[in-house]
């Protein structure tokens, strides 16, 4: 059986530090999220640096959180995403009809971050991999490493029944 279905605008998965209840009221307020479920990402597993983070293949336990744009808003900023510490994605969430279809994550810069994690290097249309500098643009680096791994590779956020 899944929890309840419970309508706010936004689906995020978490794994680290936002596991927490209390931490969670402390970033976005007490009214403004609440806890869904347990759930999986597959695709990605979790690294541990200065703060966690996420590293290509595997898969690492979590909880939905149901949060509203304050408290989207809210996350970023304790995310750091404005300065590039980490970068919110969205992925596939499998789970029941009425549940959102996408699930908000965030995945942060492992050289910022003191954690070993490599990201593989995008590739061209003809398959090698494709040099660092042919990039330009808002997803030079990193950022373009994770959006080409997301595009090309099945990670997505499973629902875990109760």
């Amino acid at each position: 059986m899944y929890p309840p279905i419970v309508t706010l605008a936004h689906t995020c998965f978490v794994y680290g530090t936002l596991t927490d209840p209390a931490r969670v009221e402390a970033v976005v307020g007490p009214a403004d999220a609440a806890q869904l479920a347990s759930a999986r990402l597959d695709g990605l597993h979790r690294v541990d640096g200065d703060y966690p983070t996420l590293a290509p293949g595997g898969s690492v336990e979590g909880c939905l959180l149901a949060i509203d744009d304050p408290a989207l808003d809210a996350i970023d900023e304790y995310e750091g995403v404005d300065d590039g510490l980490y970068r919110r994605v969205s992925v596939p969430l499998d789970a029941p009809a009425g549940y959102p279809d996408r699930a908000a994550l965030y995945v942060g810069d492992p050289d910022r971050l003191g954690a070993e994690a490599t990201w593989p290097a995008p590739t061209g249309s003809d398959g090698p991999a494709r040099p660092e500098a042919e990039f330009a643009g808002p997803d030079d680096g990193f950022a373009g490493r994770v959006a080409a791994y997301l595009e090309r590779t099945d990670v997505r956020v499973r629902l875990t029944p109760e």
